[in-house]
């Protein structure tokens, strides 16, 4: 879908959404390409819910899921225009337009998700919200997005050299094409919508991502070896139209950036929940699990790729306080 037909179906779609919008004078549209059910989507529902009870029914939220308004990328940008007023949306997509949300798409930068739990909910994370302003958009907090792990269609991975050559759909971010690359495969950028019928035509031999997107995507019933390499731990970020928040009062704005932040805990809870039925639907599938797999190599073979992206002083730094938040 081109971005103006993007633009189009989604003028016509939020236009008639408000003939059936909910009890709350004023609503706001919010995005995800996930479907309903899953955490992001019930997460930003939630604060929905938050924003109805903490302003008396003068603010609420309807979530257009299932990339109705399109995929990441058009949504992005409809946000930026304030066609669309709130977007869940990955980090990769944004690491060609802010600096800053490269630090924390680095592969092995986290430790754990614990690790990066506490990263994004301190200093760290604050900064990297704070610099969306520049870019129409406003920061209001940050999602799992578990760890990302190869599958394919083709043969078990167990070591980088099984990797060589073999063709692999990533995030439309120069960076995740850059990981790609570093450990010897193929990478090739395309919206989330195109992966599934790409891996069953031999398009693609395969893609990258956590176990809930790897189950609810259908993926697993075409790429029947998944190798727990966990080469990324991204958290998605929630944000808002610039020009939406602009026309909230200052109150309200502070009632929308809280009831965001309230939303993370309730989304982790319904993550780690998702996470593990995930897993479980995908190891009874017959899908086969490797684990059995030596990361020092993967590891690195990295040093380019963080060479080639954090090469300012406010970088390095940022990657330094992250590796010394225990």
């Amino acid at each position: 879908m081109t971005f103006m037909k993007s633009m189009t179906a989604a003028f016509a779609l939020l236009a008639a959404s408000t003939l059936t919008a909910g009890a709350a004078d004023k609503i706001l549209r919010s995005s995800d390409t996930h479907p309903d059910g899953y955490p992001t989507v019930e997460a930003v529902k939630y604060m929905g819910q938050l924003l109805e009870e903490r302003t008396g029914g003068r603010l609420g939220i309807e979530v257009f899921h299932s990339a109705q308004l399109g995929q990441e990328k058009d949504t992005i940008e409809q946000t930026q225009f304030g066609v669309i007023d709130m977007n869940r949306v990955s980090l990769g997509p944004f690491n060609n337009i802010i600096e800053e949300t490269q630090i924390p798409s680095l592969p092995y930068i986290f430790r754990s998700v614990d690790h990066m739990h506490k990263v994004m909910d301190g200093p760290v994370g604050d900064e990297i919200l704070a610099a969306f302003a520049d870019h129409d958009l406003i920061g209001l907090a940050f999602y799992d997005g578990g760890s990302r792990s190869f599958y394919n269609s083709q043969k078990p991975i167990k070591s980088m050299d099984d990797l060589s050559g073999m063709k692999f759909r990533v995030m439309q971010s120069d960076l995740f094409v850059d990981m790609v690359g570093a450990l010897g495969a193929n990478a090739t950028p395309m919206p989330y919508g195109e992966v599934y019928s790409s891996i069953q035509t031999g398009v693609i031999d395969g893609a990258e991502n956590n176990w809930p997107s790897f189950e609810s995507s259908g993926h697993y019933e075409v790429a029947k070896y998944y190798t727990l390499d966990q080469h990324l731990i991204v958290p998605e970020v929630l944000v808002m139209s610039k020009k939406s928040w602009e026309a909230l009062s200052e109150e309200d704005q502070k009632i929308v950036r809280q009831a965001a932040r309230d939303s993370v805990p309730h989304m982790r809870k319904l993550w780690a929940e998702r996470e593990a039925a995930s897993e479980a639907k995908v190891r009874e599938s017959g899908v086969e699990i490797i684990t059995d797999i030596d990361k020092t190599p993967f590891i690195d073979a990295m040093k380019p790729v963080y060479a080639k992206y954090v090469t300012s002083d406010k970088l390095k730094d940022m990657v330094a306080r992250i590796q010394a938040t225990e």
